[in-house]
């Protein structure tokens, strides 16, 4: 049976985040912190410059019209002299823009962007979450990365020992109209967008599969008022699925987590219950990935 995959905190910048990054041993310029880092480096071999720098990047990312060096420094926690600095070597290098003293990520960044794998870190981050559900509730748990408006792919999986699957999905996609992942990614989207995106008919892959557009953009009214999504039987015969919405500081849909497993397993009186252990599984690859 196919399974639905076909498809720190946020570093806020504050000091005491900054802090948590860096260490106990900082420089007294720095401020002291009294965290040990997260991966148990020595504290002095951690460059807490660099680690500033990287937050007012993260912080620049959510400015796509740039941003003051007093509202950077507002935003992320910093002194605006410590702000402006950083800045200042990081537009040297082209890691950021500077137009009419409004700030944005430059030009290397995005050449880097080209070059780096997407999700480089990101399923070492939430492949202990996915293990850790899928062990509890002992099903299958897959997560899915949205890229754009209904681009995705799922890059991690963790199976519950009673339900034996394989690898093979990674990577792949599955149908918007017939996956609780595509449902949720529609839901995003206006219906008029919608239209924009699928045929009047749709694809059967079952009986139960919704091959209307119009029952489908009903369906997913509902999707959005309760959270959700599901699906029964409408991408194989015996498969119910569950999605979550995964977002990010800004409520952005970056991802979405499942949980999938026989129609008889799953669609029982303790769905709900199964339904809130998602959620918390999805709020927690969001801090993940923050």
């Amino acid at each position: 049976m196919a399974i639905e995959s076909q498809g720190r905190r946020a570093l806020s910048g504050r000091e005491a985040g900054v802090e948590m990054a860096a260490g106990r041993n900082a420089a007294p310029e720095e401020a002291a912190g009294d965290e040990v880092p997260a991966a148990q480096e020595p504290a002095d071999l951690i460059n807490k410059s660099v680690v500033k720098a990287t937050v007012l990047l993260s912080e620049l990312g959510r400015h796509r019209q740039g941003i003051t060096v007093t509202e950077l420094a507002q935003a992320v926690g910093m002194t605006r002299p410590t702000a402006f600095r950083l800045l200042l070597s990081l537009e040297q290098t082209g890691f950021v823009d500077r137009v009419d003293n409004r700030y944005m990520l430059g030009w290397q960044m995005a050449r880097l962007g080209r070059l780096a794998d997407p999700y480089a870190g990101a399923v070492a981050r939430i492949q202990p979450i996915l293990d850790e559900y899928a062990g509890r509730l002992n099903e299958t748990f897959t997560f899915v990365m949205v890229r754009g408006e209904s681009d995705h792919v799922v890059i991690a999986e963790a199976s519950g020992s009673r339900y034996l699957t394989s690898n093979q999905y990674l990577g792949g996609t599955y149908p918007l109209h017939a996956s609780a992942t595509g449902k949720l990614i529609l839901a995003e989207l206006s219906d008029d967008k919608i239209a924009t995106v699928l045929p009047d008919k749709l694809e059967s892959y079952t009986a139960h599969t919704l091959t209307s557009r119009a029952a489908l953009v009903k369906e997913l009214q509902q999707v959005r008022e309760q959270g959700y999504a599901v699906i029964e039987d409408e991408l194989e015969e015996g498969l119910f699925a569950v999605g979550c919405s995964v977002r990010d500081p800004g409520g952005a849909l970056i991802g979405i987590l499942t949980i999938n497993g026989p129609t008889q397993r799953l669609k029982t009186d303790h769905l709900p219950e199964t339904i809130d252990q998602l959620r918390r599984a999805a709020d927690e690859v969001a801090k993940a990935l923050a």
